[in-house]
């Protein structure tokens, strides 16, 4: 199962969230933007920041940040935030807020950052929103407030942040600044497996077979383990494995039970019940496993290997012979660990937010003109 954890990851600087319609529809330096054409936007962003468009002013930064075009000028990037933070843009303040948070092109000043991110949370930005949250459950520039933290991770969440929805399942789960409630834990672990954060489906997928704070159905739990092991989580493929080599919700197949466990073994998630399971495979079995396995990590499908890739039939009943232990904890670390632990983790801030409110990195190529 996951591990309450008052940590954050490292800074990650990627792309603002794109300003309002109106404002797309009437920028021409956001239109170029789009298009890859950064020396043209940044040309475009500079004489629209002169006639007082706060959108501007961020764009500029998001170009010195990331190098796009021109080279990477942090101190560029924070004096071109700071000025459309002035102006009331949230996503200039969050990022100004991500740069002084790391100290690049500005003094470092985790107080000073914590005020960035408070200004852009009290605007409605959801990223920021989360990390206020995640300020107040470390106490970095701010002092530690769990109540505080779950108050804003709840605002990021309802604003529909993909990873305030899992981190608010969490603080339910492990009753961190809100009472424990295993059905809250569910619901919000569950909106983030909808919107298909895969450490969110393995969350999810354990609770459903568990029947922890949600109806237990482990046909949609199954569904979900396979959602989250396409998508390259290693303990779903774990676990997808083990239901395959016990024939438990799929049919009982030892050819698919190989291919997963030697993804997940791939990617570090080792297990011993399915290493046994190898050593059972006929030679024809094994090549056939070692098949799908390089087709799936090179994307290339026969069409013989196609119907293998889909979602795999369930199981009429129970397997005859287990082949290995079928525990389906979700056996992750997830984003947030218990205070106990005496594990520690350098922090993490959410970068800022896209139009839907996410936090996914943005897809524009790198590049000049």
């Amino acid at each position: 199962m996951r591990h309450f954890r008052a940590s954050i990851v490292a800074l990650a600087l990627i792309a603002t969230a794109p300003p309002s319609a109106a404002h797309a529809a009437e920028s021409k330096a956001y239109a170029a933007f789009a298009a890859g054409k950064y020396l043209t936007a940044l040309d475009l962003a500079q004489k629209e920041a002169e006639t007082g468009s706060k959108e501007a002013y961020t764009l500029i930064g998001e170009i010195y940040s990331e190098g796009l075009g021109v080279p990477q000028d942090f101190a560029k990037a924070a004096n071109a935030y700071a000025k459309g933070a002035d102006l009331g843009d949230t996503n200039a303040q969050l990022s100004l807020g991500l740069l002084t948070a790391k100290g690049r092109g500005i003094r470092k000043d985790a107080r000073i950052a914590a005020n960035l991110f408070e200004q852009a949370a009290n605007g409605g930005n959801p990223a920021a929103q989360y990390n206020l949250a995640l300020i107040y459950l470390q106490g970095r520039g701010r002092d530690a407030d769990q109540t505080k933290a779950a108050e804003w991770m709840t605002k990021a969440a309802e604003s529909g942040n993909i990873q305030a929805q899992y981190d608010l399942g969490a603080f339910y789960q492990f009753g961190r600044g809100v009472p424990l409630d295993a059905k809250k834990a569910a619901e919000w672990t569950g909106k983030a497996a909808d919107a298909g954060l895969s450490a969110a489906q393995v969350e999810y997928a354990t609770m459903l077979f568990k029947g922890r704070g949600v109806e237990k159905d482990e046909e949609k739990g199954a569904k979900l383990f396979y959602l989250a092991a396409e998508k390259g989580n290693p303990v779903a493929q774990n676990r997808v494995a083990r239901l395959h080599a016990n024939g438990l919700v799929f049919e009982l197949d030892l050819v698919q039970a190989a291919k997963w466990h030697l993804l997940a073994r791939e990617a570090g998630v080792s297990d011993f019940s399915l290493d046994i399971v190898l050593t059972k495979l006929t030679p024809e079995q094994r090549v056939a496993a070692e098949r799908l396995v390089d087709a799936y990590e090179g994307g290339r499908i026969t069409e013989d290997e196609e119907s293998a890739t889909a979602l795999p039939n369930l199981s009429d009943g129970p397997a005859a012979a287990p082949q290995a232990a079928p525990a389906l904890d979700s056996g992750q670390q997830p984003s947030l660990k218990a205070p106990a632990s005496a594990e520690t983790t350098s922090p993490k801030l959410a970068p800022p937010a896209r139009a839907n409110g996410t936090t996914q990195p943005k897809s524009y190529p790198k590049g000049t003109q």
